[in-house]
C-alpha cells in the first residue's frame, strides 16, 4: 500500500503525456505511436529520480550486462507442502511422483526447480524426479517399494525383534495394580 503511488504515477503520466487527447485508427497504430513516444520522449527527459536521462543511464549500464546463455531470466522456483498418499507418491500437476512408502500420511516438501521435482521430509531428499512434461503420469523410482510385499526386495530389510520373555508379565499383574479383577 506504502509503493502504491508510485505504481500509479507510471501509468498517470503513460496517460497524460502519451495519449492523452489522441485517437488512432488501430491497435497497430496505438503502439506504433508508443514505441515513437518511448523513444523519443521518455526515455529522453531527465528522471527525478536518478536525474539522468533513462537513455543514458542505460547506454552507460549497457557494458556491465552479460547474456544469460539460455537460462531463463528469473529463478523458477515452486516450493510446496504434499501429503503422501496411501498409493505411495504426491500429486503434482495431474502427475504423481513416488515417495518411500514408510512416508504414507505425511506432510513434504517439494520443490520444483530447473526440471527436477525434489522431495524431502524432515530436512532430507527422500526422492529426486525429474520433472514430468506430459499429463496424467506417474513417475516411480522402484526403491521406494523395498520393503513392500509384492515388491522386488525383502518383505522385511531386517529381523523383527521380540523382547525377551522375562521382560514380558502377565495380565494379572496389571489387574492386581488396579484393583480390578475379571
Amino acid at each position: 500500500a506504502r509503493t502504491k503511488g508510485k505504481d500509479e504515477r507510471g501509468v498517470g503520466y503513460v496517460k497524460k503525456n502519451a495519449i492523452a487527447g489522441r485517437r488512432f485508427e488501430s491497435w497497430m497504430a496505438f503502439e506504433a505511436h508508443l514505441d515513437r513516444w518511448v523513444r523519443d520522449v521518455a526515455d529522453q527527459r531527465e528522471h527525478g529520480t536518478t536525474g539522468v536521462a533513462p537513455a543514458e543511464r542505460f547506454a552507460a549500464e549497457a557494458g556491465a550486462l552479460r547474456p544469460l546463455a539460455g537460462r531463463a531470466p528469473f529463478g523458477q522456483l515452486r516450493d510446496l507442502v504434499r501429503k503422501v498418499q496411501a498409493d505411495c507418491a504426491i500429486d503434482l500437476d495431474t502427475n504423481s511422483y513416488s515417495v518411500p512408502w514408510r512416508l504414507i500420511g505425511e506432510s513434504v516438501q517439494v520443490v520444483v526447480l530447473a526440471g527436477r521435482v525434489i522431495i524431502r521430509h524432515a530436512g532430507q531428499v527422500v526422492a529426486d524426479h525429474a520433472l514430468c512434461q506430459g499429463r496424467r503420469q506417474r513417475i516411480v523410482d522402484r526403491f521406494h517399494f523395498v520393503g513392500v510385499t509384492g515388491a522386488e526386495g525383502s518383505v522385511r530389510t531386517a529381523p523383527l525383534e521380540m523382547p525377551p520373555a522375562a521382560l514380558l508379565r502377565p495380565l494379572a499383574e496389571y489387574e492386581a495394580v488396579v484393583g480390578g479383577g475379571w
